[in-house]
This record gives C-alpha cells, structure tokens and sequence, in this order.
C-alpha cells in the first residue's frame, strides 16, 4: 500500500442485477491532494464515489482510511471516518439559517446553544478564509454561498476527506474561483479532495493528479502535469476526439422587413406572488442558436415555458413567423400549424416517462397534447406498429445505444436519453427548437454528438435557444448570448467577441451591456 494514501479503495467490485458498475476498480487519494475523477456516463464514477460515501456497499474489495480497512454501511459511517460528499444541489432547508443547517442531525440535545455554535462556524470558516454569516436564512443565499454552507457543514462534521460532485456547474464564474481558491486553501491545511467533473479545463486548474474510469474499469492514473487534454479525452472515450466546440457560421443579416423568426415583447408571467418574468425582451432568428446564460432560477426555465405555451403570459407578446402566439397551449398549437420543439431541463419528469417504452415517448407528445380538446383537436391513439418504426429510426438515426423501440428509457444511459428526447423534438421538423441544459452532466462524448446535432438543424434553418450554464459552451457554439438575471433579460451580446468576464459580471449583477 502507498503510505502516502490517506483514502484508498482496491479492488472495488459493484454490480447491479447483469451491470458491472465497478470491475476491479482502484483508486487512492492523499492528503493535501486534489484527485480529479473523470469518465464517460456511466463508466462506474457516482458508484465508486457512492460506495466511498457508504451510500452503497461493494460486493467485493476493500476501502481503506489512514491504513485503516474500513466498511461503511451508512452515510454516517463514512462522515465518522472522515469522509463527505458535496453534491451538485444543495441538500440544505430554506427556512433555516445558515446555523440551524449546519448544526442539524449532529447535535445531541434539543437545546442548541447559538452562541457556541456560531463561535464554532466562524472558527471553521476562518481557518479556510470562507465568508460565513450563521444567522442569515438559506433562501437569501446565492447559490455559491449555499455550497459554501454545505462545505462548512461537512468540516463541522469533522470530514477531512471531501468529494465534490461537479461542483461547478450551477456556479458563475466568480463563484467557480472563489471555490477553487477555497479548495487550494483546503488543500494546504491537508486535506484529500476528489473532483468530479466533465469539465477538463478545471481538471487542468487545480488537480494534482487525475484517475480515468471507463466501462467500470479504473485504466489510467497520471500527475496532471504528466498528461495532456487529448489524452485525457481518448482515455475516456476510446478514441480520438475533438475538443473543439463545432460553430458553423452565423446566419446571413436578416433584411429589415422580414420579422425575426421569434420576436418576444415585453413579456410578463407570473403567479400574484411574484414575477417569473419581468417585461423581458427577445430575439431569435432562422439559423441561430442563440444561447441565454444566468445563475439558477434567473427566470431561463419560465422563459422556455412561456414560449412553449406551459406558463401563462400576462402581458406582451410572444411571436412566432410574425403570428402572436401568446396564450397558446402545446395542443393549441400543433392544432394551429405552431411547430416548436422542446428539451425540458428536467429530461425525466418533464420530457420523457421513464417506464414507458422508447416506443411510447417518441409519440408521448402528440397524445398528451390531444388529451388537452381545450387547446385544440389532436390524436389519442395510435398505430403500435407506426410507433415503434418511428423509434426505431430515431435509435438508428441518432445513434442510441438500446435494444430495440420496447426498450424503457429509464434503462438507457443519460447520453442515450438525452438522444431519445432531442430525436423526438428534431423529427417534428420545428421551426424553432428550445433546449434546456441539454449536456448537464453528460460526457465528452454525447456533449460532442449533441453539438454536432444542433448545428445540423442551424444549417437546415432551425433557430435554436440553448439555456446554458458553461461560458465556454455558450461562447463556443452560440452566435448570440443573452444574459438574464432576476427574471429580466439585461443584455445580448456577440458569441463571437464577448468575454467570460463581461458575462459573468452581468450575470452577477455589476456592469451592463447593449442588446444587439
């Protein structure tokens, strides 16, 4: 064993029914180190990290702390030893404060003395150089403080190993560095931290060293100086791969009569108890994808709703080839010839019914939209034989990896799913397509096929809204990007000559931007 190993796991074995998640895997973190982990979907990353975090328990193997061989069989063993996890959304009560958060599930009397406790967090946070405010309440907390909570909350729990599960990827770029200079700061005082990401541009940032999984398999372990981002990508993948995000060329200037493909005016939504909208302004054109960057809970989803016909517009205008479509329910507007495709955030609660067949889904959209007569005269039956053809030219199309159109797509890979949904929408020819998230958590490799896909439907004359929350994506692929922040559209700016800077400080708040 390598005695400078603070937290090793040897010979990991997992299995879930005929699925090897982990086959043998090894995997070692030191003290004062950063070890990135990195793999395609599905290549046994979360399970390893999940036996780790005594979330699961392997079926063969040994997890060994400061030498120790330990087995955990709950989360809580796995704190006891000094290990913790942070994941992407914070597990944290809004109503709480900040102390009440931290101090839950680890005190052992009902009377919590404030004081002492607030005196502990400031300790703690002061040994890291992290701001920390105990009485504030959650909801009044960015969505970086929040995380900073939950990282206060696991070294109030006396972890000294931490797992952080892409980390990144609801932050805005200052909010990224300050984690970064927490986690170099964490690194200093000792610490062991392993980071999972997709994002090699952070691997290359701040790890140390950097372990490849695939096919549950653990294949390479090098010192990031020693290895490079190719590498890294064929390692993951199997082949080679091109790291360069695919923008085909900007559509031609539109002529001054000719209304933009969709023209949104002034749009307001909301609730009584508040705004989901606030007189927010747009512009896509055919053949653009024009991407919208924002923190989390910016208003991007009810924008996407709105367009889309699910959230009531209460003021403004939503048009569509010059036709106002405000007011138009999905079925409504299939019935009228309004032809929208859509990539919900939430792949699987919004987009896709995991226990039904690809089969199914691939025809989900027509049926429930012809169950809704109100919105218009649609179908609610359908030829078997006609849905499975369509599936099975979607499978074959887009490249999914499945058995056949009877397959459920809660089976399928999050790639795979992600296919599903994004084939459905493409093959309803729409003139604009919506797409939210569409590469949150996949890997190099589907995030690369969904480009490629995107652009496809740009040269055919789609316009395309792309809700994003990577910079790099957005600038890479976008031709336009427009920055929203407390439900209000506050810019548009050129792909082509912004900065990640200049959007991150107006996604932040700090300075503004013409709109083009």
């Amino acid at each position: 064993m390598d005695e400078l190993a603070y937290v090793e796991l040897k010979g990991i074995v997992k299995t879930f029914g005929a699925l090897r998640a982990n086959d043998g895997v090894d995997f070692r973190v030191n003290r004062g180190e950063i070890h990135a982990l990195l793999g395609e979907n599905g290549s046994g990353k979360t399970t390893l990290m999940n036996i780790l975090t005594g979330l699961y328990r392997q079926d063969a193997g040994d997890v060994f702390v400061d030498g120790r061989r330990v087995f955990f069989r709950t989360p809580k063993d796995a704190i006891d030893s000094g290990i913790g996890m942070i994941h992407q959304h914070a597990n944290l009560v809004d109503a709480l404060s900040v102390e009440e958060n931290i101090a839950a599930g680890t005190e052992r009397t009902f009377w919590i003395d404030k004081k002492k406790l607030r005196v502990r967090i400031s300790e703690i946070a002061e040994s890291y150089r992290m701001l920390a405010r105990p009485a504030a309440k959650i909801y009044s907390l960015s969505v970086g403080e929040k995380q900073a909570v939950e990282i206060l909350k696991a070294f109030y729990r006396g972890v000294t190993t931490l797992v952080l599960d892409e980390p990144t990827s609801v932050l805005t770029p200052s909010e990224a560095d300050a984690l970064f200079l927490n986690l170099r700061r964490m690194r200093e005082c000792g610490h062991a931290i392993v980071l999972i990401t997709h994002k090699l541009n952070e691997v290359f940032d701040i790890s140390d060293r950097v372990t490849v999984l695939r096919k549950g398999n653990s294949i390479f372990t090098s010192p990031i100086g020693a290895t490079n981002r190719t590498e890294l990508t064929e390692k993951m993948v199997g082949r080679a791969i091109s790291l360069n995000i695919p923008r085909t060329a900007a559509p031609p200037a539109r002529e001054t009569s000719r209304p933009p493909l969709l023209d949104i005016c002034e749009i307001v939504a909301g609730d009584g108890r508040g705004r989901f909208l606030d007189r927010v302004s747009l512009q896509v054109e055919s053949g653009e994808i024009h991407g919208i960057a924002g923190v989390a809970g910016s208003g991007q989803r009810e924008l996407c709703d709105a367009i889309a016909g699910l959230t009531l517009v209460t003021s403004g205008s939503v048009r569509l080839n010059g036709r106002d479509i405000r007011g138009m329910g999905p079925g409504r507007q299939r019935a009228y010839g309004v032809k929208i495709g859509y990539v919900p955030e939430d792949r699987m609660e919004m987009g896709l019914a995991g226990d039904m067949s690809i089969s199914g889904n691939v025809m989900l959209r027509d049926f429930l939209t012809g169950l809704t007569g109100s919105n218009g005269p649609g179908k609610i039956f359908f030829n078997a034989d006609e849905a499975d053809a369509l599936a099975d030219r979607i499978i074959k199309k887009y490249d999914i990896s499945a058995p056949g159109p009877a397959e459920p797509v809660k089976n399928l890979s999050g790639g795979n799913i992600q296919k599903v949904l994004l084939g459905r929408e493409i093959e309803r020819r729409p003139d604009l397509l919506i797409t939210a998230y569409p590469v949150r958590g996949l890997d190099i490799g589907a995030s690369t096929y969904i480009f490629e896909l995107l652009n496809r439907e740009k040269e055919n004359g789609v316009g395309i809204l792309f809700i994003g929350e990577d910079l790099d994506i957005l600038l890479g692929l976008c031709d336009r990007v427009s920055v929203m922040r407390s439900h209000k559209l506050v810019a548009t700016l050129d792909a082509r000559t912004a900065a990640k800077t200049e959007i991150g400080a107006l996604m932040a708040g700090h300075s503004g931007a013409p709109a083009l």
